[in-house]
């Protein structure tokens, strides 16, 4: 039966077995490959895009936390205000008009402090301070308490779930996705407890309120445009149930059912969504990233209709082939089959000529492969050799260095925008760094760029450790021009602080020399650290294995490192390599390069 069954599949016509052969091999693979790398291509995006969109809300969460805790740094200030808490106290049992004087007076002070404290008003709606009987001291608002306003507010905000949650608190600042007021839906408070420094159990004395604008969100959120999708910030402290502070309202997430952050990401990701989220430190609050998968897949989803149209113009192409050419395939295919078995027999020297096609190659190519096996398995490892090189190539092409050094400008200037000097110039050592590790490809550099990027490399270090480094860099001017192998000088620097001047008490210096001796070029780095007790121990480090292996590759056996070491006062470890003829600069003899 089976048999059979394979007869029927046999056709006697050559033709007809080429015409199925070119579709059976062409046609599947290719739908199978358009698969294939719709799927690989789909998995990648969506990895690339999650990873790129953890990195933004992680960004966007540490600029939250800097304007929140200008805010908090505000609550605290405005509760440590002896004038302020005078005043509260002095503000209980008055009448009206000696609650206006005191709130004028407040109201003034609370501006004062504002400026004062350079902080941004701008997402700032108001500010209220309450007595024990919740008289309200406000800047920003005519009314006092919102929805509590009037004769009971005492006991309905005693009761509200939000005050005894900040009485709890125990005077920390705490975060509401929501105004506690209940007047506004643009905005979200801030409550904090004012108690009585001069009591031992610390007794309330009143509440500090801020009702922040929720617009503060769109400077947290920059570059939605950019990233594609929207962001959302929920607040799922106080409850079961998620509060959705950004965006106010959006089509997307109008029909979202209450629930808790879990129940929310797990409905927008069966309405189709790709979510990322972050949380924030400050507030408690999760940050999240969601773009529509028909929206990002929209791209990869070309790859199946292309593979289509594809596969079809290939089975025609193929059948017209088949047509054509099945009949001058036959004749030389026979010749091949003979010289095959003769081939099987013994035989390396064949008689005959084929014509000049395809097949009149393979034949020809088939008497070279018999007399020349050796030297073409020797081709074929060479091929693929150079065959990974290329797929190497292909790879590294794609690694794109702008976006680091994109992002690391960006660091820099939101660190000069908050006048943290230390985090702009290590952004800018580590941006430099890169760019002269990469070298734009190439494997050599002039000493004074390799010189350059050990500098930046103690720049970062000093910030690190508080400037317990000493760097002292005598080179001759001389070589300054010269071409080295890149990365030879940094890391003896990084393995000089790590391993000789982190461990030691106090600070410590770097020494560095480079001269030129005869046709060698020699460098020393010195620092007066910890020393090597056990020498045995540098053969097992990556770093100084790793400059001693790509120094003997690049330089020959005439190259050398050499350490010495002394436990408790220092390590000295010394480069020699002769350079290279092409790698000397005329100019550099006589010190004009810089």
């Amino acid at each position: 039966m089976r048999d059979r069954f394979f007869a029927r599949l046999r056709f006697r016509r050559i033709r007809s077995r080429v015409l199925f052969a070119l579709i059976a091999l062409s046609v599947p693979p290719l739908f199978l490959l358009g698969y294939l790398s719709f799927n690989v291509a789909k998995d990648t995006l969506m990895e690339t895009n999650a990873r790129v969109n953890e990195d933004h809300l992680r960004t966007s969460s540490e600029v939250a936390d800097l304007l929140f805790r200008n805010i908090t740094n505000l609550n605290r200030a405005i509760v440590l205000n002896g004038s302020l808490r005078n005043d509260l106290v002095a503000g209980v049992g008055r009448t009206d008009e000696e609650q206006s004087v005191i709130r004028k007076r407040m109201q003034s002070e609370l501006q004062r402090m504002i400026n004062d404290n350079f902080v941004d008003s701008r997402f700032i709606e108001s500010i209220c301070i309450y007595n024990v009987d919740y008289d309200a001291f406000c800047l920003g608002r005519t009314d006092d308490a919102g929805i509590y306003e009037g004769p009971s507010r005492l006991a309905a905000i005693s009761g509200e779930r939000w005050h005894r949650t900040a009485v709890d608190a125990q005077g920390r600042v705490v975060f509401f996705g929501y105004n506690v007021l209940g007047d506004s839906q643009n905005s979200f408070s801030t409550v904090k407890l004012f108690r009585d420094p001069v009591s031992h159990s610390g007794q309330p004395i009143g509440m500090l309120v801020f009702n922040i604008s929720k617009s503060i969100f769109g400077t947290i959120f920059t570059g939605a445009q950019k990233y594609g999708g929207e962001f959302i910030a929920l607040d799922a402290s106080a409850g079961d149930v998620a509060a959705m502070l950004y965006p106010a309202s959006s089509a997307h997430f109008r029909n979202l059912e209450p629930g808790d952050e879990p129940a929310v990401v797990s409905q927008l990701q069966k309405q189709g969504f790709l979510v990322s989220r972050h949380p924030n430190e400050t507030t408690g609050w999760t940050f999240l990233h969601v773009i529509e998968m028909k929206e990002l897949l929209r791209q990869s989803n070309k790859i199946a209709t292309y593979t289509t149209l594809i596969a079809s113009s290939i089975a025609v192409v193929a059948m017209l082939i088949s047509f054509f050419l099945s009949g001058s395939i036959t004749r030389p295919l026979l010749q091949l089959k003979k010289m095959m078995v003769d081939w099987t027999k013994g035989a390396r020297d064949f008689g005959g000529t084929f014509e000049r096609d395809e097949v009149g190659a393979i034949g020809e190519s088939f008497k070279r492969m018999a007399a020349e096996n050796a030297n073409l398995n020797e081709k074929l490892v060479r091929s693929e050799l150079k065959e990974r090189e290329a797929e190497l190539r292909t790879l590294q092409a794609q690694i794109k260095p702008h976006f680091l050094y994109n992002t690391l400008d960006s660091i820099y200037w939101m660190a000069t925008l908050q006048k943290n000097d230390d985090i702009a110039q290590m952004a800018v050592s580590l941006s430099e760094s890169f760019k002269l590790s990469l070298n734009k490809g190439k494997e050599t550099i002039p000493v004074f760029k390799e010189l350059k990027h050990v500098e930046h490399y103690l720049t970062i270090q000093n910030i690190r450790y508080d400037r317990r480094f000493a760097y002292v860099q005598e080179v001759e001017d001389s070589i300054l021009g010269m071409e080295m192998l890149k990365l030879l000088l940094q890391p003896l620097v990084e393995n000089a602080i790590y391993h000789g001047l982190e461990p030691k008490i106090g600070k410590g210096t770097v020494r560095l020399t480079g001269k030129k001796e005869q046709d060698f070029l020699v460098f020393a780095v010195e620092d007066d650290g910890v020393g090597i007790e056990d020498m045995a121990k540098t053969e097992q480090g990556y770093g100084l294995s790793n400059v001693k292996e790509r120094l003997l590759l690049y330089y020959g056996p005439s190259s050398s490192l050499s350490i010495e070491s002394e436990a408790g006062l220092g390590t000295r470890i010394q480069l020699k390599f002769k350079p290279f003829a092409k790698d000397v600069n005329p100019r550099a003899e006589s010190g004009a390069v810089r």
